[in-house]
């Protein structure tokens, strides 16, 4: 397995990024893997290094990069006032201009696939999915969204108005207990995907709760998490060529 740390430069300063691909084959389809709010970890490297096995080239950006090296040895009561305050203050036009730079940078590598890409983000990552699909169709022809948080929102750049810009296929999986997704918001992102004709699968998984996907958590729920990896997995295969 390749893998490479880089700081990629923006607007806003250098953006630390993990990449990884095989050792042969390729040019390989690309995979935007966005983080969850706990920060990055080896956690969230080793997830990347499992769906680069499969014949991907994915990239995994640190989108706190702003607001200093954060980094969580432990989750507490503490490590979450700090990313919420950062998730409160990172907004979907500055992730949109990060994927611009992502894609920027792939476009100049001989190891990535010219063409359709795929995204996938978790937690405060299912706003960010949403939103990327719907601003750059043209690039992400499958996109997953697991447990995603603020995907329906009274802000102006609520992502669940611009999922009508959705050309690819998008998945989203929910957690049947998740404090962090309003009663509204699954009949809500139904109803626009609906309205608009989107190809897309949302699903409940039973019995889950926030954060099912991480085997490193006590929620962790490994039937939930395979199926869901399994159905991205399908996507990318039948959408990236």
């Amino acid at each position: 397995m390749n893998e490479l740390l880089i700081d990629l430069e923006t607007p806003d300063g250098p953006m630390p990024t993990f990449t990884c691909w095989p050792d042969s084959g390729g040019p390989f389809p690309a995979i935007v893997f966005y983080m969850d709010a706990p920060a990055i970890r080896e956690e969230l490297h080793d997830m990347a290094r499992r769906m680069a096995a499969e014949g991907y080239y994915v990239i995994l950006p640190d989108l706190f990069y702003r607001f200093g090296t954060i980094r969580f040895p432990r989750r507490n009561p503490y490590s979450r006032i700090v990313w919420q305050a950062i998730m409160k203050e990172l907004s979907n036009a500055m992730v949109m201009d990060d994927t611009r730079v992502l894609l920027d940078y792939m476009a100049g590598l001989d190891q990535v696939k010219p063409g359709a890409k795929a995204c996938i983000g978790y937690c405060m990552s299912g706003r960010i999915v949403t939103t990327a699909a719907a601003e750059f169709p043209d690039i992400f022809a499958a996109s997953a969204s697991l447990y995603g948080v603020g995907i329906v929102t009274a802000k102006d750049d609520t992502p669940h108005l611009k999922v009508r810009n959705i050309t690819g296929e998008i998945y989203y999986g929910f957690a049947e207990t998740d404090s962090t997704v309003p009663s509204y918001v699954i009949p809500a992102l139904k109803a626009e995907l609906d309205a608009h004709g989107v190809d897309y699968k949302l699903e409940v998984h039973p019995g889950t709760e926030h954060g099912f996907c991480f085997p490193l958590r006590d929620v962790y729920d490994e039937a939930a998490a395979e199926k869901v990896y399994a159905h991205f997995m399908d996507m990318c295969r039948r959408k990236l060529g």
